[in-house]
């Protein structure tokens, strides 16, 4: 929780919104991750099935999953910082908007996304319940694709720029994808 409080005061300080390119697929995939939280958070959403353990409760699947979520959540922290009040909760261009390319900016384009899988990972391991990595395929579809719909708008707002950046940075796992 103390993630999305830190996420609520620093959204008094962004710049005023220019452009938006959020459109109700947009606001269906921040749903969608929604969806997967409650998953995850919720055992009244884990019925049956989804709340069935494939892994054993062992000491180091807790240690692993808690340290792959603190990184996660760390990266995710790093990355608000980072952006600053270039941040916007949907697809956005805020005034004076500028393109990050440095911190966790130059590692993945997409480092609050990667952040928040990463932690999503993390808990769905701890958890070790089926209805955990149902979570994170949702969290991963959902902002897999809504990377994409950023992109083409930062193409559009960035052009040249952007393409640059996009053909030597990942987007969200480094080296990777």
């Amino acid at each position: 929780m103390a993630i999305f409080i830190l996420w609520g005061i620093r959204r008094v300080t962004t710049k005023k919104t220019v452009e938006v390119g959020s459109d109700l697929r947009a606001r269906l995939l921040l749903g969608i991750v929604l969806l997967g939280w409650l998953i995850l958070f919720d055992r009244r959403f884990r019925p049956g099935l989804l709340g069935e353990r494939f892994m054993p409760v062992v000491p180091v699947a807790n240690y692993a999953g808690l340290a792959l979520t603190a990184i996660g959540l760390g990266f995710a922290a790093w990355a608000r910082f980072a952006i600053g009040r270039n941040w916007g909760s949907l697809i956005t261009v805020q005034e004076n908007h500028e393109l990050m390319r440095s911190g966790p900016y130059a590692i993945v384009r997409h480092p609050i996304y990667a952040g928040f899988m990463l932690a999503t990972l993390g808990t769905a391991i701890a958890l070790g319940e089926i209805g955990g990595f149902i979570s994170v395929a949702l969290v991963v579809l959902a902002w897999g694709y809504k990377a994409r719909l950023e992109e083409a708008f930062m193409i559009e707002h960035f052009g040249v720029e952007y393409e640059h950046y996009r053909q030597t940075v990942k987007g969200l796992i480094p080296g990777i994808w």
